[in-house]
């Protein structure tokens, strides 16, 4: 049989599973707790999860301020566009030169 628990040992664990950082998941697999147990009681407690979500920075990413220009270079014609040029024109204008 699982271990018991009280009404504020439980929303302890709600607190701390949210303040992990960890996924409900997660938590549960590293306290040993079963995820169905975890979210039967959340329910029966009336506790919800938090809107917010903890964003986390995995990746620099570099910013440009200034769009390089596309360059075109087919055969001997030579042709510069801004970078803001839409997609369907540069296809259609590639189209016309193959």
């Amino acid at each position: 049989m699982g271990i018991m628990r009280s009404q504020d040992q439980w929303k302890n664990i709600f607190k701390e599973q949210e303040m992990s950082g960890l996924t409900i998941v997660g938590y549960c697999h590293q306290h040993q707790i079963s995820t169905a147990t975890f979210y039967a009681y959340r329910k029966k407690f009336g506790v919800s999860q938090s809107a917010f979500i903890q964003a986390k920075i995995t990746q620099q990413v570099e910013v440009f301020s200034s769009p390089e220009p596309i360059f075109l270079n087919i055969g001997s014609a030579s042709l510069t566009l801004p970078s803001t040029t839409p997609a369907p024109y540069l296809a259609q204008l590639l189209r016309e030169f193959i």
